[in-house]
């Protein structure tokens, strides 16, 4: 572990924990990631234990709720503590429900959205602040499907002071055709695709902690840099959460498990090892804002 990493990780160890009244809450690790447990989200929350909840996802990013048995209404309400739910893009092609997207794999499946790290809808003006995942059912043999989520707070804080500084200045392009063509589909017509500059290096915009802003799913290149100079060290920064284990953590779903996760400050992977089994789940998504410098 280098200097860099191991400072890194211990500003973060080190810093007070929260105490919590109404609700409980077990680190998956101590970089990302909690287990909460004294919450029904099949009913409204308020007052104290809704503050404690916000609080948590702060300070984890990825809120794992488990044995909660919800309908769709309830997953609404949960999302709307954190801001308005989006309006899927694909909803207005093919009438499907505006807010909530199904999560589907079985035996007839070509391919899982999800299996690279990236970060939810980067190619848009506004990515989303965060989603919430709810898995109905998991795959009959009882174990794979395991989704990871990586710390990007903590990739940047790793980076030596001299990489921190020269990224702090670059923009990166984030192009929403990136995931269509790896799958080799072209987008339906009449679907909008969006591409945006967003900074390589952005601010939390709730607790202003530097992070970094790039990704395999929708970055393809830094605006600053020549193609030479661009594509490597992209590609560097890209393999961060695959080549450091202690940025992430390894979510084990179980049936009528809950996930809420802050997009602005995370990147996920979801792990398709159980082929030919079935998989379920239905997510909605958070509006969020223009990521900043």
């Amino acid at each position: 572990m280098s200097q860099f990493v191991r400072a890194a990780v211990e500003k973060i160890t080190t810093a007070p924990t929260p105490r919590y009244e109404t609700l409980g809450v077990q680190p998956l690790t101590p970089i990302i990631g909690a287990e909460v447990s004294g919450v029904d989200l099949s009913r409204p929350l308020e007052g104290v234990q809704l503050a404690e909840l916000k609080r948590a996802f702060l300070r984890h990013h990825v809120l794992v709720f488990r044995d909660q048995h919800i309908q769709p209404d309830d997953q609404r309400r949960f999302a709307q503590y954190f801001g308005s739910l989006k309006v899927l893009p694909i909803s207005k092609v093919d009438g499907g429900d505006p807010n909530i997207l199904d999560i589907t794999a079985s035996k007839d499946s070509e391919f899982v959205v999800g299996t690279e790290w990236h970060t939810d809808g980067t190619a848009e003006e506004a990515p989303s602040l965060g989603s919430i995942l709810y898995i109905k059912q998991t795959p009959a043999l009882g174990a794979g499907g395991d989704t990871l989520f990586a710390n990007m707070h903590l990739a940047y804080e790793m980076l030596s002071p001299a990489m921190r500084q020269f990224l702090d200045g670059l923009t990166a392009i984030h192009d929403g055709i990136v995931p269509w063509r790896v799958y080799g589909y072209e987008p339906p017509e009449g679907l909008e695709i969006p591409r945006t500059e967003h900074p390589v290096v952005v601010r939390h915009p709730e607790t202003g902690r530097k992070l970094l802003y790039v990704n395999s799913g929708f970055t393809t290149h830094i605006v600053q840099l020549a193609p030479p100079e661009s594509r490597p060290l992209l590609d560097m920064l890209i393999r961060l959460p695959q080549q450091e284990p202690i940025l992430s953590c390894r979510v084990r779903w179980q049936p009528n498990t809950v996930v809420l996760w802050d997009n602005r400050c995370t990147q996920h992977h979801a792990v398709w090892d159980y082929y030919p089994f079935d998989r379920f789940g239905q997510r909605v998504t958070i509006e969020g804002s223009r990521p900043m410098a």
